[in-house]
């Protein structure tokens, strides 16, 4: 009887783990938590931890996870070393130039800029994995970038063209990102856990190369340098399993545009905690991204019935 009873929970675990909406949730999911990230980092930021140093040491956090399952997956990454290798780049600098961006320029400016991704995934999605798009998957992505415009659009701030610092790294994030994507489709026979501990190296990599380089000290309390390694070690570990979950069972565009709704989470998220007003025009914009992350997952069913 007790075996007969593990064998039903096993299935009515893979039952719902295959379920086609889990990879949307767990887009959705990573999206919102990616949308709200920029406000610990600011407090941190606030109590002298540098951008660097937060990506470094949260991203540390995340090796109690990252240890165990490299060691155990090791033999996926001796398969294609050089797809891993480059995957671990391109999320480095997707998470690390990210940071940065939020850290120095405008929240919604930067979620814009990082958010043309779709753009370049899409791209990239139809050149390197021969992709075929309909004309509901152009629709869809038309949808996402016009209610993003229309959201984040502000005369006072310029065209959404690159024009400083945080501008450029928000812009090569979304690119990076883009890659990330199409890398972890090409590495479609290695394992989800495996995919993403060894982006969280890419990460932890690129940032203390770039300490080293710049020769930023560590100049924080013990507690500051406690709650970045928590922030990793919880909601990063987290926030980057469910998206490479979602991405690896899903195609580039489709995951693209559901990860658009991070903009909306930062923009009322930026909005609230800075005291603004939500006009109309956000919420016009905003609920144009919803209905195509709704339309988007609706496409996965469908796709996935037939």
């Amino acid at each position: 009887m007790q075996k007969k009873n593990s064998i039903s929970q096993s299935s009515f675990s893979a039952k719902y783990y295959q379920h086609p909406l889990m990879p949307v949730l767990g887009l959705l999911f990573a999206a919102s938590m990616w949308g709200l990230i920029w406000y610990p980092l600011r407090l941190l930021e606030d109590n002298g931890l540098n951008g660097l140093w937060a990506s470094a040491l949260m991203y540390c956090g995340t090796l109690v996870v990252a240890i165990p399952v490299l060691w155990r997956g090791w033999h996926e990454w001796k398969q294609q070393p050089w797809l891993f290798f480059f995957m671990a780049l391109a999320t480095g600098w997707t998470n690390i130039a990210f940071i940065l961006a939020v850290l120095d320029g405008n929240v919604v400016r930067v979620l814009l800029l990082f958010y043309l991704s779709p753009l370049w995934a899409t791209l990239l999605g139809v050149m390197f994995l021969g992709e075929k798009l309909s004309s509901r998957s152009y629709l869809i992505l038309l949808i996402a970038m016009v209610g993003a415009v229309i959201m984040l659009w502000n005369t006072s701030l310029g065209f959404p063209a690159p024009q400083d610092s945080a501008d450029w790294l928000a812009l090569s994030s979304g690119v990076a990102f883009a890659v990330t994507n199409v890398l972890i489709h090409k590495l479609e026979q290695a394992t989800v856990m495996v995919k993403t501990a060894t982006g969280w190296l890419g990460v932890i990599l690129i940032a203390f190369i770039m300490i080293l380089y710049r020769d930023i000290p560590l100049q924080v309390t013990a507690p500051v340098i406690a709650g970045a390694w928590l922030l990793g070690a919880l909601v990063m570990t987290l926030m980057n399993i469910a998206v490479v979950f979602g991405v690896s069972y899903m195609p580039v565009h489709r995951s693209a545009v559901i990860l658009l709704f991070e903009i909306v989470v930062g923009a009322v998220s930026s909005l609230l905690l800075t005291n603004e007003v939500i006009t109309m025009r956000e919420w016009v914009g905003g609920g144009m991204v919803v209905l195509a992350a709704y339309l988007t997952a609706t496409s996965q069913v469908d796709d996935r019935a037939h």
